[in-house]
């Protein structure tokens, strides 16, 4: 594996850092809100007009023909410029890989441009009442309608991330009354003004209402309204949730920034030994990450999958961001609670080892598939 960058690559990310430094918008929070919304949303469009919303993306959606390798330079470039995590990352990081994988052309010429475009915000539909991190329990369901052509829609959607800020959702629903488990599951794209479709937003730890609960009452669907094949589902799923909890949804750039700015805290105030040791253990934890992902990505350009690998790298950064963050709040002390920008980024971390399928659940994923341990 190659760690040095060609001078194309460094004149893209000289390029990236000049844009960057020119237009994000100073103030905001890592965190979207619903008061911030507008503002992140408006910073998303300049992104698009200007071709960097989606860079690695084809020119034809609104890309710039970038390989994985300058779509890392720019995260990092992203991050470091203190840009607000985006509001249309389900649809650009989780939703599009499954679109260009497993989508129509008439899906892939609709939903990417407007997806890159920040006019259609999507949220993530996988979570129901009783069907948390195993998702193969969901009991949404979708019955045929043979005289309209297409899909009715019953059931429930919880947990629903970015729901309240959302035009459209994509989720799973069992189109076969008479399958279990992952048998018999089809995936959906809906936007969430379909007749039968209804939305109560509920707030989050810190009191912003981002999540939804969505529901569906005999909402009605077109077959252009699914994602690969009737049935087949489960398959498109899990290559959607490898994205959310491997490469694409959490670049290193994310925490080199916060390991960064947890330094520059740290250099502000006196700190003893054992913190210290703690902030040299979060340089090696997100040092180690950026070189799992640049290993990553050498696979996947020499046509290799990620597989159940995935898992790990969902518990590495999701318990490495709590570190960092909890020791962000013991070198503040009572400082923590006026810390507006530290300690929502601390409340936002507690979620990171349940979302994106519990760390109890990924640990049972890499003893399966990787060690080849026995069920427990």
């Amino acid at each position: 594996m190659d760690l040095s960058w060609s001078a194309e690559e460094e004149s893209f990310r000289a390029e990236a850092r000049e844009w960057l430094e020119a237009h994000v918008p100073k103030g905001l929070s890592a965190n979207a809100s619903m008061d911030e919304f507008e503002e992140i949303i408006a910073f998303e469009r300049k992104m698009f007009e200007d071709g960097w919303a989606v860079v690695s993306w084809p020119r034809k959606y609104g890309g710039r023909d970038a390989s994985l390798w300058e779509w890392l330079i720019f995260e990092e470039e992203y991050f470091r410029a203190g840009g607000p995590h985006r509001v249309t990352q389900n649809g650009i990081f989780l939703l599009a890989p499954s679109i260009f994988a497993f989508g129509t052309q008439t899906q892939q010429d609709h939903i990417l441009p407007r997806m890159a475009a920040g006019l259609d915000i999507w949220a993530q539909g996988w979570s129901e009442p009783n069907a948390g991190s195993d998702l193969a329990s969901l009991t949404s369901r979708a019955t045929r309608d043979h005289e309209r052509g297409g899909w009715v829609l019953n059931g429930q959607k919880t947990w629903t991330t970015r729901g309240a800020l959302s035009s459209h959702i994509f989720g799973l629903f069992r189109s076969d009354p008479e399958s279990q488990r992952h048998k018999g599951l089809t995936y959906f794209l809906v936007p969430l003004e379909t007749p039968g479709v209804s939305m109560r937003p509920f707030a989050r730890l810190d009191g912003v209402e981002e999540f939804a609960e969505v529901f569906f009452d005999d909402a009605f669907v077109t077959d252009e309204q699914v994602l690969g094949a009737v049935g087949q589902g489960w398959g498109i799923a899990m290559a959607t949730t490898g994205s959310e909890r491997g490469l694409t949804l959490r670049s290193p750039g994310r925490f080199l920034a916060t390991f960064e700015r947890l330094a520059s805290l740290a250099r502000g105030r006196q700190v003893g030994e054992s913190m210290r040791e703690r902030l040299v253990d979060s340089w090696l934890d997100v040092r180690a990450y950026q070189l799992f992902t640049l290993a990553s990505v050498t696979n996947i350009m020499d046509k290799r999958e990620m597989g159940p690998e995935s898992s790990i790298n969902k518990i590495h950064w999701s318990e490495s961001d709590l570190r960092m963050y909890e020791l962000a709040m013991e070198i503040l002390g009572p400082d923590a609670v006026l810390d507006a920008d530290w300690s929502r980024g601390f409340q936002f971390s507690l979620a990171g080892p349940i979302y994106a399928g519990t760390n109890e659940i990924q640990r049972n994923i890499i003893a399966e598939r990787l060690l080849g341990l026995p069920k427990g």
